[in-house]
């Protein structure tokens, strides 16, 4: 479906660039294969799609008279000045990581586009000559189901919704105006303005169930200036664990912290010392504060004076129950 598509746009282009005057709806449609294959109604639906891709493209149609002294049915075309390119120059070391670019995508559809790109560059005598770059040749590969959907979402900047499920909680309907995709440790993770939290956010791809779906039209939103999706991936995951702590925890408690222990040792008939790493003092006070007297700090003391503060605020219904 995605390649026919591709071709009628192709079609569409070629038609309204080379005709020398303007060409009306009925001549498109005879002119390319889908739309006569199609019903009136379904081609009027599928040349106004069309005509609105093209211009998110960047490719301009112009509406204009046939004949300028009749007041008869309106044509369409592309100006050859609007819509060719310049000549494109690109120094060797340019040309070779575009050429990098096909052997870097594993994955078929982003292979196909790289690909392309190749070829047209040899057509107008750029050389393009990867052995300049001398680096491991890297390999990137997309498995997941959501990536095709989420790439194009980006592209389009279509904001979309689905529904993501994470370890050990229900799935849940989110959305999301994407920003952009990235790699970071070894997972494909979608980056943009999570509309129900109102703040940024990162999905796994892998997480994504079922089908993505748009939420709105193409281009209604603007996605920040100067954005970096590796800054987005370091900002919202966890600093790597830096600080220890040493916990006393009564015996059958306290399973979560327990998990996390770099060394358990009995010092009682029901108590377990428990020493664990972490990187936010604040999200540890909430863990071990949740377990109420299960769960004692010993050290270190700012840890322990967190934990105090927020029991004390508890008890004095200071806390949102969230």
């Amino acid at each position: 479906m995605a390649e026919r598509k591709t071709e009628r746009l192709m079609n569409l282009i070629f038609a309204l660039l080379v005709s020398r005057q303007y060409l009306t709806k009925e001549q498109i449609r005879e002119s390319i294969a889908d739309y006569r294959e199609s019903t009136p109604q379904a081609f009027e639906r599928k040349f106004e799609r069309d005509k609105e891709e093209l211009r998110e493209m960047g490719i301009n149609v112009e509406m204009g008279s046939i004949d300028k002294y009749f007041n008869d049915e309106p044509g369409y075309r592309i100006r050859r000045d609007e819509a060719e390119l310049p000549d494109l120059e690109l120094t060797r070391e340019e040309a070779a990581v575009i050429g990098l670019a096909t052997q870097v995508w594993e994955h078929a559809g982003l292979a196909s586009e790289s690909t392309t790109a190749l070829v047209k560059l040899k057509a107008i005598g750029v050389d393009v000559d990867t052995s300049v770059l001398r680096m491991a040749e890297p390999k990137l590969s997309t498995d997941e189901p959501s990536f095709d959907a989420m790439w194009d979402a980006v592209t389009r900047r279509v904001p979309v919704t689905f529904t993501y499920t994470r370890l050990g909680q229900e799935p849940m309907q989110r959305h999301l105006q994407p920003w952009g995709i990235v790699s970071w440790h070894d997972r494909w993770y979608v980056g943009g303005l999570d509309l129900d939290r109102g703040e940024s956010r990162l999905f796994r791809l892998s997480r994504i169930t079922g089908d993505v779906t748009p939420d709105g039209s193409a281009g209604s939103y603007d996605i920040p200036e100067g954005i970096d999706m590796k800054d987005v991936a370091r900002e919202l995951f966890p600093a790597p664990p830096q600080e220890a702590a040493v916990l006393r925890i009564r015996a059958g408690r306290g399973l979560g912290l327990r998990r996390l222990a770099e060394k358990i040792t009995p010092v009682g008939d029901d108590v377990d010392e428990v020493e664990i790493r972490y990187s936010s003092r604040w999200e540890l006070a909430s863990e071990v504060a949740s377990y109420g007297p299960d769960v004692v700090v010993i050290s270190p003391p700012d840890v322990r004076d967190t934990v105090v503060q927020r029991l004390r605020a508890a008890v004095n219904g200071q806390l949102d129950p969230a």
